[in-house]
C-alpha cells in the first residue's frame, strides 16, 4: 500500500513543480509506515486527517518563501527578547485524534511544548486537506497561512479557529510590515533592514 501511495504521487509529480496528491480509506498503520519511508526528506509535507491522505512536494517559491518568513519570525524574536524553539517541519501527530501535520514551520513561543503554539503554511495552490481541523484536533493555538503575498491569522478559541489581523502570541508585531519584507528578492537586504526596523520599535 505504501508503496503504491508513493508510485501514483510520483506520477503526478513529473507534471507539476508543486504537486498535491490526495487519497481516501488510508490507516493510521499505512500512514505511520509512509512517515516511516520517507523518513527525514524536505522533499515532502505529508497530512492525515481521519483516513485521508496528502502528500505536498512543495515548489521552489514555496521553500524560499518558508525560508524567508521564518528568517524574518526568528530575526524578530531574537531582538524582541522572546523565547522560542523553532521545531522546523516536525511532524505532528495523534492517532487518537486521527490527525498527523508536517507544517512548513512551527514554533513554541515562551517555553519548550510537545505540541507547538505556532504552525506557518505557505499557500501556492489551492484544494487539499483540511488543514485548520487538523491542527485543531492536535491542539495548534495559532496558523499562519500566507498567500498571495500575504498573512491570515487564525487563532483557536473554545476549540474554533477565528481568522484575525494580528497574532494573539505575538500582538506587537506588525504583520503587514512583515509581508514587505517576505517578497525582498534579495534575502540577505530583507534581513538586514528589516532588523534595522524592528531595532527601533
Amino acid at each position: 500500500m505504501t508503496s503504491a501511495l508513493l508510485k501514483d504521487f510520483f506520477q503526478l509529480k513529473t507534471r507539476n513543480n508543486e504537486e498535491r496528491f490526495i487519497t481516501s480509506g488510508v490507516t493510521w498503520r499505512v500512514y505511520e509506515s509512509l512517515l516511516a519511508t520517507l523518513g527525514n526528506s524536505s522533499s515532502y509535507r505529508v497530512a492525515y486527517l481521519s483516513q485521508t491522505l496528502e502528500i505536498m512536494s512543495p515548489s521552489r517559491s514555496h521553500e524560499l518563501d518558508k525560508k524567508a518568513i521564518a528568517r524574518l519570525l526568528e530575526a524578530y524574536l531574537e531582538e524582541k527578547r522572546i523565547h522560542f524553539w523553532g521545531l522546523g517541519s516536525t511532524t505532528l501527530r495523534a492517532r487518537d485524534k486521527q490527525a498527523g501535520k508536517e507544517p512548513d514551520e512551527c514554533y513554541c513561543i515562551g517555553n519548550s511544548k510537545d505540541i507547538p503554539d505556532l504552525a506557518l503554511e505557505v499557500i501556492y495552490t489551492s484544494g487539499g486537506i483540511d488543514t485548520l481541523e487538523i491542527y485543531k484536533r492536535l491542539g495548534v493555538g495559532e496558523v499562519w497561512f500566507w498567500q498571495n503575498q500575504q498573512f491570515a491569522i487564525y487563532c483557536l478559541h473554545n476549540n474554533s479557529y477565528q481568522q484575525q489581523t494580528q497574532s494573539t502570541l505575538l500582538p506587537d508585531l506588525d504583520l503587514a510590515l512583515l509581508a514587505k519584507y517576505v517578497i525582498i528578492n534579495d534575502p540577505l537586504e530583507a534581513i538586514i533592514e528589516w532588523r534595522k526596523q524592528i531595532a527601533v520599535d
